[in-house]
């Protein structure tokens, strides 16, 4: 089928076809084969599979394989974002998944948002929190004795495909202690939240599914500021206020 009507099918498929069909499991081969596409298709393709599995005992031996690798940097700027992590939350919800799976779906996550914008940011984070909530096991990846400066350099492997062969477990989040020092304000003070030992109640991230770039800029305009920092030292040189070796040449 064309990309584009796939995505038009996908798009309705779980909530305008499945639920009106006398016999939804006719639609498994539909599904499994969209899910192995890739891309947009694959992450459309999700919703229509988590009702089979969820309801009609759909059993899919590689699909949490599949699902490790359909993390690629692509998935923080889509358009269907907030769909995606919605039912990542879901499918990554039971306690009895093991460890780990979940560590590597937790450093994959981890590794990518280096690249990922503010708005993406804000929600992942909280995110990867609520796993750690959920899954104590993985909490070693934050209290590593050995932490990321006693490593010369990390064990995880991220172009492996098979989340158990990943080492994810021998690794340590460096890349969330990494936005600490972010740009945003907003984002490194999320990150530091993993300095301090997690609540036991999970973050509600469903107002943060679909949290945009415009949204950000304009709760940042509509800040009142307060305390104004003003220059009271006199500037000699270009570049810094005493004199360095552009202020025996340059003068203000």
């Amino acid at each position: 089928l064309p990309t584009g009507l796939y995505k038009k099918v996908l798009v309705i498929l779980h909530d305008s076809i499945l639920p009106y069909m006398n016999e939804p499991t006719l639609m498994i081969d539909f599904l499994t084969v969209a899910y192995g596409i890739g891309g947009a298709i694959s992450l459309l393709a999700l919703n229509g599979l988590f009702i089979l599995i969820h309801q009609h005992n759909l059993e899919y031996p590689d699909f949490y394989k599949k699902l490790y690798n359909l993390l690629d940097p692509s998935i923080y700027h889509v358009k269907y974002r907030a769909r995606f992590f919605h039912l990542l939350d879901l499918f990554l919800s039971s306690s009895h998944l093991p460890a780990y799976l979940v560590a590597a779906f937790i450093k994959r996550l981890s590794r990518l948002a280096l690249t990922a914008p503010p708005e993406a940011l804000l929600m992942v984070i909280p995110f990867i929190c609520n796993l750690f909530r959920r899954h104590p096991a993985c909490r070693l990846l934050v209290h590593r004795p050995d932490g990321p400066e006693a490593m010369s350099e990390d064990p995880y492997i991220m172009e492996e495909e098979e989340p158990s062969e990943s080492r994810a477990l021998q690794s340590c989040l460096w890349e969330i202690q990494a936005l600490q020092n972010h740009y945003h304000p907003d984002v490194a003070k999320a990150a530091a939240v993993l300095n301090q030992s997690l609540s036991e109640m999970e973050d509600d991230i469903s107002g943060l599914l679909e949290l945009s770039a415009y949204e950000l800029f304009d709760k940042e305009v509509k800040k009142k500021a307060t305390d104004v920092p003003l220059e009271f030292e006199q500037v000699r040189g270009l570049f810094r206020k005493k004199s360095d070796i552009f202020a025996e040449h340059f003068t203000l």
